[in-house]
């Protein structure tokens, strides 16, 4: 009557095998370390910075605590904080301004934990300490640039295809007015420009002598706009937040309009503000193949020129006047080069940047021309390659051994090079370290008080039962932190409170268990009878309680936002784990203890 087949006992043991490595991690505290990472998107962090590293270490005679290349980045463990300090000098020295050196705190954990991706949760601001902004998108600001560049594409269209037209008008309600001096003018634009902009509705209008066509965004058109303004913004504080080494910077949209950016271990608020306002664009320039290379290489650069690098490593000399700048920039996308089948960067220009461009690729056919990728400051040639014809249509395509994820992160950056729509910050705040390491001082105090209340509670009033009800209490603690720490969520104070209550709801299964099987004694039944009646009689009354829960904490979750976010998340998955918890490790353990007996007599309940 009470045994489980042997399946649900390897399942129950699976599950807390599981629960326990996969919350171990976060025992063991965070030792020093530096971080590093590349300062632009075209300089990678690979196995040959990872040599240079450790050649460093190797020379200064310093014993790292573990050395590990993964996303993108090095982590190197350190004994000390003085250590620590130390080997950031000592790599930022070796490997230049290419990188960012960073101070961090990563955990302690074994490397046989992390092969298995045992890996601890992160901490949110209100437990680290750092910055808090939330900014606000102008998306009517969004609205009128994407509005001026079509209307320089207009322009731009019906000179090509030598359209006579009387003027192009940007209106204040963002339409866009197109003149004619006749109708058959008229009615070349429209097809030219049906054609060449589907995202435009144009509607045909007449006033006096005056045929005009009158252009407007259609509502899909201005949905994408605004859409692709706020996630241009978002990459561009990305790559902005680099610079700062922030390990988990959150940064993520928060309904239609506003952006949350969170620097957890950041304590400069300027700083933060600085970094946030930082640019990266493009430029194109002519390559200067008249004076010696080998002269300006040795510190004879010609007057006009300058010396850069190109990807491969190689110097070129290229002319300082810049015939294009990323301003014009409608457009960046990876994609493959249709002959070579090699990863490149698709750029479209606007309006304005195409005949800029057009006029320059016929003015230089034969020449080089020079196209550079410029990020604070510092400027790196992406390729330079050979005109050999004419460039219309405002598209150019960029190449220079890239892999698929370069091109992808240069068209990203050149996307991100400047925000689509101006931001607002509308709240900032700072949360010092002392109060974070209070916060989860006072967080894990409340949960494991909380924890040895309901367990002294439950010992004392249902005896042995009582303590099969805290071992599930406690395996239902172990999973929650295991699928906090698998899906590598951000803990946060809001986060702590589910947690606590979650331990005072899950208790309520075991105290409507163990009430429904005393019932059952009390009405007679037999010891084994009245387990197997508490346990199937109790189910419906558990599965209606936490189902309501979990609505609101879906609820919560769906029409919440941040702190509340947290603390549905917790509350939800801690709903889950308690149910599993108070019903099947619960029964998993009454069942090997009395299950097996032949004749039970008394119940320590």
């Amino acid at each position: 009557m009470n045994r489980y087949p042997l399946w649900k006992y390897i399942l129950v043991a699976t599950a807390l095998l599981l629960g326990f490595l996969y919350t171990l991690p976060n025992f063991f505290g965070e030792v020093p370390a530096v971080q590093i990472s590349s300062v632009r998107a075209t300089v990678k962090v690979d196995q040959n910075t990872l040599q240079s590293v450790e050649e460093v270490l190797k020379q200064n005679q310093i014993t790292s605590q573990g050395i590990a290349l993964e996303a993108g980045s090095i982590k190197v463990r350190l004994s000390d904080t003085d250590t620590q300090i130390k080997v950031k000098d000592l790599l930022q020295a070796k490997l230049g301004n290419s990188y960012i050196v960073a101070l961090n705190l990563i955990s302690s954990s074994p490397q046989w934990l992390t092969s298995i991706h045992a890996l601890p949760m992160y901490l949110g601001l209100d437990l680290r300490g750092g910055v808090h902004f939330l900014l606000e998108v102008d998306m009517k600001a969004a609205l009128v640039k994407k509005m001026e560049s079509a209307a320089n594409d207009i322009r731009g269209a019906l000179r090509e295809k030598k359209i006579a037209y009387s003027g192009v008008t940007r209106q204040p309600d963002q339409t866009i007015s197109v003149k004619f001096r006749d109708a058959e003018a008229r009615s070349k634009g429209v097809s030219e420009l049906s054609k060449a902009m589907p995202d435009l509705t144009l509607k045909e209008t007449q006033e006096g002598d005056e045929f005009k066509i009158i252009a407007s965004l259609s509502p899909a058109a201005q949905k994408r706009s605004q859409e692709f303004a706020i996630q241009q913004n978002i990459t561009t504080l990305r790559n902005r937040v680099n610079e700062l080494g922030v390990a988990e910077p959150i940064i993520q949209q928060q309904g239609a309009e506003r952006v949350i950016v969170q620097l957890p271990g950041v304590q400069d608020t300027a700083k933060a503000k600085e970094i946030l306002g930082r640019t990266a664009t493009l430029e194109i320039r002519m390559v200067d193949d008249e004076h010696d290379l080998a002269a300006a290489m040795r510190g004879e650069i010609p007057f006009g020129t300058e010396l850069h690098s190109e990807r491969g490593g190689a110097q070129i000399l290229v002319k300082k006047q810049v015939v294009l700048t990323g301003e014009y920039i409608s457009d960046a996308a990876p994609g493959f080069d249709q002959q070579t089948s090699e990863p490149v960067v698709h750029i479209s220009f606007d309006g304005r940047g195409a005949r800029i461009f057009r006029q320059v690729t016929r003015e230089n056919v034969g020449k080089r021309m020079a196209i550079l990728l410029i990020e604070k400051g510092q400027a790196e040639v992406v390729t330079a390659p050979v005109i050999r014809e004419e460039i219309g249509g405002g598209r150019v395509q960029i190449s220079g051994a890239m892999t698929t994820q370069e091109a992808n992160d240069v068209s990203l950056l050149l996307r991100a090079g400047s925000l689509a729509a101006p931001m607002e910050i509308i709240e900032e705040r700072t949360v010092g370290p002392s109060l974070g390491a209070e916060n989860i001082s006072k967080g894990f105090n409340s949960t494991l008080i909380g924890f040895a209340l309901i367990a002294v509670f439950m010992s004392v009033y249902y005896q042995f039962f009582g303590l099969i009800s805290v071992f599930a209490l406690a395996t239902n603690v172990f999973l929650l932190l295991a699928l906090l720490s698998i899906m590598q969520a951000t803990l946060t104070l809001p986060g702590i409170a589910g947690i606590a209550l979650t331990l005072g709801m899950s208790i309520d299964a075991n105290v409507i268990i163990a009430e429904r099987i005393r019932e059952e004694l009390r009405n007679g039944n037999s010891p084994q009878a009245a387990i197997y009646a508490g346990y199937e009689h109790a189910w419906a009354t558990i599965l209606d309680s936490n189902v309501t829960t979990l609505i609101a904490g879906v609820a919560l979750f769906w029409l919440g936002s941040g702190p509340v976010r947290g603390f549905a998340v917790t509350l939800c998955l801690g709903i889950l784990t308690s149910m599993f918890s108070a019903v099947v490790i619960s029964r998993a353990t009454v069942n090997l203890t009395y299950g097996q007996a032949k004749r039970l007599t008394k119940v320590s309940i």
